[in-house]
């Protein structure tokens, strides 16, 4: 008994083996940032983060077999969103950026609030309205903002409710302007035609007859980004334009030198992973127009 109790022994070698190896799995463990939205309008606000963070590790996953959510209900679209930010989680994400307009203002609160605390209390999930309302506030004059946004995010009052709730009284008045031709513009490819120069200037000058002293307009969507260089064509000058991923990149950043505790959680290999619900072909196909490169993807069931 003796003697094989000795054989079972591990020698100070075989010891320091087992530690190098278990030190080498947990620095080839990925902990990415998640970034989820809906669709593709996401993959721009994955680009400015990249661009800004280029270190770090990014997963994202797009419910592009399930989108639009923009017409469906506040409970269904909380149940998919979370159904995506709990299969985050499973894929060793200790944050996850929800990139979706619709998801922030139908489902982020309610996660936050009822869900964390039960599947993932040391995790973290952030939306993409709070930091723009930040950032009007930062550059606002007049207080008088416009929102172009789809017709989901414009019903939904998000933007509205949170300038009032955020910028610490700076923003005086908000309108909006809902722009449902925009989104099937982009994720057709007629980013240069008659069509695209015909409602984004019309949705502009709907906008700005409600109100003709605004001095500061948000991009509520994320596929608007393509849009630009038709949208400051129509648009005075004069006014701010707050593009979402910029701005989520930049609070993204001041997010993470303010928590340390989640900076050192997240790994920095520089790598991205799409996955989609969606084949891959098709996911491939359309994420080049919103990336400006090739990528390949993995198809994921959610439940």
């Amino acid at each position: 008994m003796r003697l094989i109790k000795q054989q079972g022994k591990l020698n100070k070698q075989q010891k320091s083996e087992i530690r190098i190896s278990k030190i080498i799995k947990m620095q080839d463990r990925k902990t990415p940032v998640g970034v989820f939205d809906s669709g593709y309008g996401g993959l721009t606000v994955l680009k400015e983060m990249r661009s800004k963070l280029p270190m770090y590790d990014f997963l994202y996953l797009g419910d592009n077999a399930r989108t639009p959510y923009g017409t469906r209900s506040f409970r269904v679209v909380y149940e998919y969103t979370l159904q995506s930010v709990q299969y985050l989680f499973s894929q060793d994400c200790p944050l996850v950026i929800l990139a979706c307009n619709t998801a922030s203002a139908k489902a982020l609160r309610n996660i936050q609030q009822l869900d964390l605390q039960r599947i993932a209390p040391d995790r973290r999930i952030l939306g993409v309205i709070r930091p723009c309302v930040e950032k009007v506030a930062e550059i606002t004059c007049n207080g008088r903002v416009g929102v172009l946004g789809t017709p989901g995010t414009v019903a939904s009052m998000s933007y509205p409710i949170e300038l009032e709730k955020w910028s610490s009284g700076k923003v005086r008045s908000t309108v909006q302007e809902a722009c449902p031709m925009w989104v099937p513009l982009v994720e057709n490819s007629e980013l240069d035609t008659p069509g695209t120069d015909y409602f984004v200037e019309k949705n502009i000058r709907n906008l700005l007859g409600k109100d003709p002293c605004l001095d500061t307009i948000i991009l509520g969507c994320t596929h608007y980004p393509l849009l630009l260089p038709t949208i400051t064509k129509y648009l005075p000058e004069n006014i701010n334009l707050v593009n979402q991923g910029a701005v989520v990149a930049e609070k993204l950043t001041d997010y993470l030198l303010r928590h340390p505790e989640m900076e050192t959680r997240i790994s920095k290999g520089g790598t991205t992973r799409y996955l989609t619900t969606e084949t891959s072909e098709i996911f491939e196909s359309k994420a080049g127009l919103f990336l400006g490169e090739t990528v390949e993807a993995e198809t994921v069931m959610l439940k």
